[in-house]
């Protein structure tokens, strides 16, 4: 996300070197991290006003784009409360916003649907799917949510150890993997299957 530098060999992001261009990349970039803040003493409208300052969006374009995103994230009877009264959902959904308000190419997710209800969760993962389908952005979303990931992504890394172990489509890593699904396939993978036997062996 270009908030570390390098410490050695080569590594670009849309092009771009991610030392001597970090500035550019970062502007081309979005990034929700897992516990980010909110200043909950802003309305939603306020809050997005001040992420779009900080990206150089103003005028009409500008709200023209909360307008869209907080219709999308059905926000929009909600826009002018503070967000100190939202849920924990809510919240959320204004953080996706926020971060998809610059219209990035490059978005970093991490657990973006780890504080939503089921109907909020199937909303993001429509949203990426759209965005994703529709424009040129790509999502690179950190999960532990196996369906999530499934559902949504066209590659997927597992990574055991802080080592990336496998690497492909989730219909490839389902096979290579000899599962009936991804939750199936990263547990075998990364060796997490309960011993059904020896968990009920108390009742013995």
């Amino acid at each position: 996300s270009g908030l570390l530098k390098k410490t050695s060999g080569l590594a670009s992001v849309c092009g771009g070197d991610v030392n001597s261009q970090r500035n550019d990349i970062k502007a081309i970039t979005g990034l929700l991290p897992e516990s980010p803040g909110l200043y909950s003493k802003l309305s939603a409208v306020e809050f997005l006003e001040f992420i779009g300052a900080l990206n150089n969006l103003s005028g009409e374009s500008l709200h023209k784009r909360i307008d869209a995103l907080l219709g999308m994230l059905g926000l929009e009877g909600r826009r002018n409360d503070l967000l100190e009264s939202y849920s924990s959902g809510m919240k959320q959904k204004v953080l996706v916003a926020s971060t998809l308000l610059h219209e990035p190419k490059l978005v970093f997710l991490d657990e973006p649907t780890s504080r939503l209800d089921p109907s909020a969760s199937a909303l993001v993962k429509d949203l990426i799917l759209v965005l994703a389908e529709e424009t040129e952005t790509t999502f690179f979303i950190c999960t532990h949510m196996t369906n999530f990931a499934e559902d949504t992504c066209d590659i997927i890394g597992i990574i055991n150890n802080g080592t990336l172990t496998t690497l492909g489509s989730p219909q490839d890593i389902i096979d290579q993997a000899g599962a009936s699904d991804l939750e199936e396939a990263y547990l075998k993978i990364v060796g997490g299957q309960v011993d059904r036997d020896k968990l009920l062996s108390w009742r013995q």
